[in-house]
């Protein structure tokens, strides 16, 4: 069957009203997708479906780059108490801001005693420093450094004969720094002014004739010494009638260095102690000398050695920032042996006169 005319008409205009509804649909889309578009270009959000729309808020703005900050000095602040390790820093911070109490009194006793001050002496500094101290007026350390120098006071100087020979025994362990001692202190009189001597009678040590040798060049002084396992006394004796020939001031003994606890050679030290008045006449001097660092075992050196040869002095070693040093005023609380000469450093010339004020304040400083 032929289609008619109209129905072919109808069949246009369908097709073209088709057309013409997707032209619109097509540019509402193309409006709505341009809408969005300038909406995401312009930062604005996005409203989303079956959600509430959030509150608007102040927009904000980027903010311009900072410019470096230039250093500033911190506010000023109270400075801490404590500055360092030392034992007058611990005390400061002991008393510092509060009432001093019991308690405290205890524990500055306990801050002496592991300066090896020994509990005995520590117990008398605390006891007089607490009958001077006053709260918020008084610096402890201050107290504490004039009392150990009142303690330490006293006879400290080395005791010489002019126009005579002095004779001077230097007794200790092995490792004090005997050997070294006494080569600066040879140093020490030879500066000023005196013809000094030197005997080796620690004929037992491996090369201690050779270092003895050696410190007596350096110091400038004249020196008797045997072969090893010679006769101290021997030695002792030799020395005597040598310095005498020479017209020496002084004449320095060494001795072999000897644990404190070996009652044999303890005797040995008797032995040579006699020797030397015989042919002398006296020993002026007899010095022990004390490794700084060695704590309360130094205490028991002391007592030993003052039961073999009565002590005159300490000579106290390596004192130089080391050493708690606490062990001189113990020494001196518990045998009354004074200090005598300090060293603090490694030169010849580092050797000087003990200063109970120096002392005691740089044993209280930091």
């Amino acid at each position: 069957m032929a289609r008619t005319p109209s129905a072919s008409l109808s069949d246009v205009e369908s097709f073209l009203i088709a057309v013409a509804v997707g032209a619109v649909f097509g540019l509402i889309l193309a409006l709505v997708m341009r809408s969005r578009a300038r909406q995401r270009e312009s930062g604005a959000p996005r409203p989303e479906r079956g959600r509430a729309r959030p509150i608007p808020t102040r927009p904000e703005t980027e903010a311009p780059p900072r410019r470096p900050r230039a250093a500033t000095a911190p506010a000023p602040t109270r400075p801490p108490v404590v500055r360092g390790d030392g034992l007058g820093s611990r005390i400061r911070a002991l008393f510092a801001g509060k009432k001093a109490t019991a308690e405290e009194w205890s524990r500055l006793g306990e801050l002496l005693i592991r300066a090896d001050v020994g509990p005995g002496a520590a117990a008398q500094l605390v006891e007089r420093v607490r009958g001077r101290y006053e709260d918020d007026s008084s610096d402890p350390t201050t107290l504490i450094a004039e009392e150990v120098a009142t303690a330490l006071g006293g006879d400290t100087a080395l005791h010489l004969k002019p126009g005579e020979l002095t004779v001077i025994m230097v007794v200790g362990v092995n490792g004090s720094g005997k050997t070294t001692t006494i080569g600066k202190l040879a140093a020490y009189l030879r500066d000023r002014g005196l013809k000094v001597g030197l005997a080796n009678s620690d004929t037992f040590r491996a090369a201690a004739g050779e270092q003895l040798s050696v410190w007596a060049e350096r110091a400038g002084a004249h020196i008797v010494t045997q072969t090893r396992g010679a006769d101290p006394g021997a030695v002792a004796f030799d020395a005597v009638e040598s310095a005498r020939a020479r017209g020496d001031d002084v004449l320095i003994v060494d001795t072999a260095g000897r644990l404190h606890t070996r009652q044999p050679l303890m005797a040995e030290l008797e032995k040579v102690k006699r020797v030397l008045e015989k042919a002398a006449g006296d020993v002026e001097e007899v010095l022990l000398v004390i490794d700084g660092t060695t704590g309360q075992n130094g205490i028991a050196q002391a007592r030993e050695f003052t039961k073999a040869v009565p002590l005159t002095g300490i000579a106290l070693t390596k004192l130089d920032g080391t050493a708690k040093g606490g062990i001189v005023i113990a020494v001196r609380d518990e045998l009354g042996v004074p200090v005598k000469l300090v060293g603090t450093g490694e030169t010849i010339h580092d050797l000087q006169p003990f200063d109970p004020k120096t002392f005691a304040d740089n044993l209280l400083a930091g």
